[in-house]
Protein backbone atom coordinates (compact mmCIF):
# COMPACT_ATOMS: atom_id res chain seq x y z
CA UNK A 1 0.00 0.00 0.00
CA UNK A 2 1.38 3.63 -0.42
CA UNK A 3 1.32 5.22 3.02
CA UNK A 4 0.23 8.48 1.95
CA UNK A 5 -3.32 6.69 1.31
CA UNK A 6 -3.84 5.37 4.83
CA UNK A 7 -4.14 9.59 5.94
CA UNK A 8 -7.86 10.28 6.38
CA UNK A 9 -9.13 6.36 7.03
CA UNK A 10 -11.09 5.77 9.66
CA UNK A 11 -10.18 3.70 12.71
CA UNK A 12 -12.71 1.86 14.92
CA UNK A 13 -12.84 0.00 17.60
CA UNK A 14 -14.78 -2.77 18.23
CA UNK A 15 -17.63 -0.38 20.38
CA UNK A 16 -16.98 2.63 18.26
CA UNK A 17 -14.99 4.82 15.90
CA UNK A 18 -11.69 6.52 17.40
CA UNK A 19 -10.97 8.73 14.64
CA UNK A 20 -9.07 9.41 11.15
CA UNK A 21 -4.95 8.53 10.44
CA UNK A 22 -2.85 11.64 10.53
CA UNK A 23 0.23 9.97 10.30
CA UNK A 24 2.27 7.30 10.49
CA UNK A 25 5.96 6.83 12.11
CA UNK A 26 8.48 4.22 11.12
CA UNK A 27 11.25 2.83 12.03
CA UNK A 28 14.78 4.29 9.87
CA UNK A 29 16.65 1.08 11.37
CA UNK A 30 14.64 -1.52 10.74
CA UNK A 31 12.15 -0.22 7.78
CA UNK A 32 9.17 -0.52 9.42
CA UNK A 33 5.65 1.07 9.89
CA UNK A 34 5.64 0.73 13.80
CA UNK A 35 2.42 3.33 14.75
CA UNK A 36 -0.45 4.61 13.14
CA UNK A 37 -1.00 8.33 13.94
CA UNK A 38 -5.08 8.57 15.11
CA UNK A 39 -6.64 11.42 15.90
CA UNK A 40 -9.27 11.15 18.22
CA UNK A 41 -11.33 14.40 17.04
CA UNK A 42 -14.81 12.46 18.45
CA UNK A 43 -13.95 12.26 21.92
CA UNK A 44 -13.28 15.27 25.03
CA UNK A 45 -11.37 16.50 25.00
CA UNK A 46 -9.58 15.62 21.67
CA UNK A 47 -6.56 13.75 21.74
CA UNK A 48 -3.92 11.96 19.53
CA UNK A 49 -3.30 8.54 20.20
CA UNK A 50 -0.34 6.01 18.60
CA UNK A 51 -1.97 2.24 17.32
CA UNK A 52 0.15 -0.25 16.30
CA UNK A 53 -0.34 -2.79 13.33
CA UNK A 54 -0.47 -5.38 15.75
CA UNK A 55 -3.72 -4.24 17.31
CA UNK A 56 -5.21 -4.03 13.24
CA UNK A 57 -7.52 -6.91 12.28
CA UNK A 58 -6.38 -8.43 9.31
CA UNK A 59 -9.31 -7.71 7.09
CA UNK A 60 -10.66 -4.29 7.02
CA UNK A 61 -14.04 -3.04 7.49
CA UNK A 62 -13.79 -1.37 3.82
CA UNK A 63 -12.25 0.88 1.98
CA UNK A 64 -10.15 3.48 3.85
CA UNK A 65 -11.61 1.82 7.58
CA UNK A 66 -9.23 0.00 9.37
CA UNK A 67 -10.42 -2.01 12.45
CA UNK A 68 -8.54 -2.57 15.69
CA UNK A 69 -9.27 -5.13 18.58
CA UNK A 70 -9.89 -2.83 20.98
CA UNK A 71 -12.30 -0.94 22.81
CA UNK A 72 -12.37 2.34 22.67
CA UNK A 73 -11.59 2.55 26.54
CA UNK A 74 -8.64 0.64 25.94
CA UNK A 75 -7.40 3.24 23.59
CA UNK A 76 -8.40 6.40 25.87
CA UNK A 77 -6.57 4.88 28.82
CA UNK A 78 -3.33 4.37 26.63
CA UNK A 79 -0.13 6.58 27.35
CA UNK A 80 -0.43 10.17 26.20
CA UNK A 81 1.54 10.70 23.13
CA UNK A 82 3.06 14.25 22.92
CA UNK A 83 3.72 14.08 18.61
CA UNK A 84 5.39 16.96 18.97
CA UNK A 85 8.85 15.81 20.20
CA UNK A 86 10.06 12.33 19.26
CA UNK A 87 8.67 9.30 20.92
CA UNK A 88 11.06 8.14 23.50
CA UNK A 89 11.44 4.46 24.09
CA UNK A 90 10.16 5.25 27.60
CA UNK A 91 6.74 6.02 26.08
CA UNK A 92 7.05 3.00 23.60
CA UNK A 93 7.52 0.47 26.61
CA UNK A 94 4.56 2.08 28.69
CA UNK A 95 2.71 1.65 25.45
CA UNK A 96 3.42 -2.01 24.90
CA UNK A 97 2.41 -2.88 28.61
CA UNK A 98 -0.99 -1.23 28.39
CA UNK A 99 -1.69 -3.21 25.61
CA UNK A 100 -0.15 -6.25 26.10
CA UNK A 101 1.80 -7.06 22.97
CA UNK A 102 5.84 -7.55 23.33
CA UNK A 103 8.22 -5.06 22.35
CA UNK A 104 9.39 -4.88 18.84
CA UNK A 105 13.07 -3.85 18.89
CA UNK A 106 13.67 -7.27 20.84
CA UNK A 107 14.63 -9.95 19.02
CA UNK A 108 15.89 -10.68 15.60
CA UNK A 109 13.20 -10.23 13.55
CA UNK A 110 11.31 -7.20 11.94
CA UNK A 111 8.64 -7.77 15.02
CA UNK A 112 11.43 -9.15 17.33
CA UNK A 113 10.83 -12.79 17.34
CA UNK A 114 8.55 -12.54 14.37
CA UNK A 115 8.49 -11.25 10.56
CA UNK A 116 4.64 -10.48 11.47
CA UNK A 117 3.19 -8.30 13.99
CA UNK A 118 2.31 -10.54 16.82
CA UNK A 119 -1.55 -10.06 17.38
CA UNK A 120 -2.56 -8.46 20.77
CA UNK A 121 -4.40 -11.88 21.86
CA UNK A 122 -1.60 -13.96 20.78
CA UNK A 123 0.95 -11.93 22.85
CA UNK A 124 -1.45 -11.77 25.70
CA UNK A 125 -1.79 -15.71 25.55
CA UNK A 126 1.84 -16.19 25.47
CA UNK A 127 1.99 -14.41 28.28
CA UNK A 128 5.81 -16.10 29.07
CA UNK A 129 8.02 -15.37 31.91
CA UNK A 130 10.87 -15.34 29.05
CA UNK A 131 9.16 -12.56 27.77
CA UNK A 132 9.14 -10.72 30.97
CA UNK A 133 12.68 -11.37 31.38
CA UNK A 134 13.21 -9.64 28.31
CA UNK A 135 11.12 -6.67 28.77
CA UNK A 136 13.33 -6.47 32.11
CA UNK A 137 16.68 -6.54 30.47
CA UNK A 138 15.06 -3.51 28.06
CA UNK A 139 14.27 -1.68 30.95
CA UNK A 140 17.90 -1.40 32.03
CA UNK A 141 19.15 -0.11 28.90
CA UNK A 142 16.05 2.02 27.89
CA UNK A 143 17.84 5.39 28.79
CA UNK A 144 20.49 4.59 25.87
CA UNK A 145 18.32 3.45 23.33
CA UNK A 146 16.99 4.89 20.25
CA UNK A 147 14.01 4.28 19.17
CA UNK A 148 14.79 5.15 15.42
CA UNK A 149 10.64 6.45 14.57
CA UNK A 150 10.35 9.15 12.29
CA UNK A 151 6.88 10.78 11.21
CA UNK A 152 6.71 9.97 7.44
CA UNK A 153 4.80 13.11 6.95
CA UNK A 154 7.57 14.63 8.02
CA UNK A 155 10.18 12.81 5.95
CA UNK A 156 7.39 12.79 2.63
CA UNK A 157 8.95 15.84 0.71
CA UNK A 158 12.77 16.04 1.86
CA UNK A 159 15.26 16.11 -0.69
CA UNK A 160 17.08 13.08 -1.82
CA UNK A 161 20.89 13.86 -2.94
CA UNK A 162 22.35 11.17 -4.89
CA UNK A 163 26.09 10.56 -4.33
CA UNK A 164 26.55 13.36 -7.30
CA UNK A 165 23.95 15.78 -6.50
CA UNK A 166 20.24 15.88 -5.80
CA UNK A 167 17.91 14.41 -7.70
CA UNK A 168 14.58 14.97 -6.74
CA UNK A 169 12.05 14.67 -3.36
CA UNK A 170 10.42 11.77 -1.31
CA UNK A 171 7.07 11.58 -2.61
CA UNK A 172 5.69 8.26 -0.49
CA UNK A 173 6.45 5.16 0.95
CA UNK A 174 5.30 1.56 -0.05
CA UNK A 175 4.73 -0.55 2.98
CA UNK A 176 3.71 -4.49 2.86
CA UNK A 177 0.28 -5.23 4.12
CA UNK A 178 1.22 -8.39 5.53
CA UNK A 179 4.76 -7.47 7.65
CA UNK A 180 4.21 -3.80 7.89
CA UNK A 181 7.75 -3.78 6.57
CA UNK A 182 8.54 -0.12 4.46
CA UNK A 183 9.42 -2.20 1.19
CA UNK A 184 10.27 1.28 -1.12
CA UNK A 185 10.75 5.07 -0.99
CA UNK A 186 8.87 6.53 -4.12
CA UNK A 187 11.07 9.43 -5.62
CA UNK A 188 9.72 12.28 -7.95
CA UNK A 189 12.23 13.29 -10.22
CA UNK A 190 10.73 15.39 -12.45
CA UNK A 191 12.54 18.49 -11.60
CA UNK A 192 15.63 16.80 -12.31
CA UNK A 193 15.45 14.04 -14.79
CA UNK A 194 12.52 12.72 -17.31
CA UNK A 195 10.58 10.12 -16.46
CA UNK A 196 8.12 11.31 -13.86
CA UNK A 197 8.99 8.78 -10.55
CA UNK A 198 11.15 5.83 -9.50
CA UNK A 199 10.97 2.99 -6.44
CA UNK A 200 13.94 2.81 -4.31
CA UNK A 201 14.56 0.23 -1.97
CA UNK A 202 15.11 1.02 1.53
CA UNK A 203 19.01 -0.21 1.75
CA UNK A 204 19.99 2.30 -0.42
CA UNK A 205 19.61 4.81 2.17
CA UNK A 206 22.54 5.84 3.54
CA UNK A 207 21.28 9.03 6.17
CA UNK A 208 18.92 10.82 7.12
CA UNK A 209 19.29 14.35 7.39
CA UNK A 210 16.96 16.07 9.92
CA UNK A 211 17.90 19.04 9.87
CA UNK A 212 18.95 19.84 6.54
CA UNK A 213 15.49 17.68 5.64
CA UNK A 214 17.71 15.45 3.07
CA UNK A 215 17.70 11.78 2.48
CA UNK A 216 21.26 10.89 1.41
CA UNK A 217 21.14 7.91 -0.85
CA UNK A 218 24.03 5.43 -2.03
CA UNK A 219 23.55 5.21 -5.48
CA UNK A 220 24.67 7.86 -8.56
CA UNK A 221 21.83 9.89 -10.54
CA UNK A 222 22.15 7.41 -13.23
CA UNK A 223 21.70 4.65 -11.13
CA UNK A 224 18.45 6.16 -9.90
CA UNK A 225 17.23 6.98 -13.11
CA UNK A 226 17.36 3.29 -14.25
CA UNK A 227 15.56 2.18 -10.75
CA UNK A 228 11.98 0.77 -11.00
CA UNK A 229 9.45 2.96 -12.09
CA UNK A 230 6.93 3.86 -9.61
Amino acid sequence: MNLKGLQGDAVLAKDGEIGPVRDAYFDDERWALRYLVVEAEHWMPRRTVLISPASLEREPADAHTLRVALTCDEVKRSPDADTCKPVSRQYEMAHARHFGYPYYWLGPDLWGNSQVPMSVAAARKQGASALRELQEHAAEERDAADSHLRSSAEVIGYAIEASDGLIGHVEDFLVDESSWAVSGMIVDTRNWLPGGKVVLPPSAVADIDWQGKTVRVRLTREEIKSSSAA
